[in-house]
């Protein structure tokens, strides 16, 4: 059984675009140590920073927001679970109530950050590790009936644990690889 909790008419708005448009996602950079310098949690109110920020991204054409904690630069310090829920939940949260009509989307390799950002209102996952860093967000994913963007990283994953379980594929992974597995 699907359990869908966040209110599914925004995204099917964006489905007879799939395909024939390019979708523009505006990224809400939830992180300490943005490499471009977007980071909004610097910001005396992270939320509010976000909330204006996804605004503005809609204004001007925006149309999936995706909401982010953990950095994805080079050589960033991964962060729990926990702490990257704390950075993106109260945004998801404040979006979905305030702007009712955004497609938000969780950027998030672990599982419990996605089952939560669902239940707080975001609409579909977006791994930069394609599935392969954290093996229960598929079926989470599944569970909600929330469609996942699949990344492709070269980058070297900064969790031991996450290097093991990708067996050092993380570098050249291909496309049929990828595709066999989801």
């Amino acid at each position: 059984m699907v359990e869908r909790t966040a209110d599914q008419n925004s995204l099917k708005r964006l489905l007879p675009a799939l395909g024939s448009r390019t979708l523009v996602m505006g990224i809400l950079n939830l992180t300490p140590d943005s490499f471009s310098g977007d980071g909004l949690a610097a910001a005396e109110d992270p939320v509010d920073a976000a909330l204006r920020q996804a605004e503005r991204f809609l204004k001007e054409g925006a149309d999936i927001l995706d909401v982010g904690g953990e950095s994805t630069r080079p050589g960033a310090a991964p962060v729990s679970a926990e702490e990257e829920a704390a950075r993106v939940l109260p945004v998801i949260r404040a979006l979905a109530e305030r702007l009712p009509e955004a497609v938000i989307s969780v950027d998030t390799s672990k599982a419990s950050v996605a089952e939560a950002a669902l239940e707080a209102g975001a609409h579909l996952v977006n791994d930069v590790w394609g599935l392969r860093a954290d093996p229960r967000l598929g079926a989470v994913a599944a569970r909600r009936g929330a469609p996942v963007i699949l990344m492709h990283n070269r980058s070297t994953p900064g969790s031991a644990e996450v290097r093991a379980r990708l067996g050092g594929r993380y570098v050249g992974v291909e496309y049929e690889d990828l595709l066999g597995e989801v």
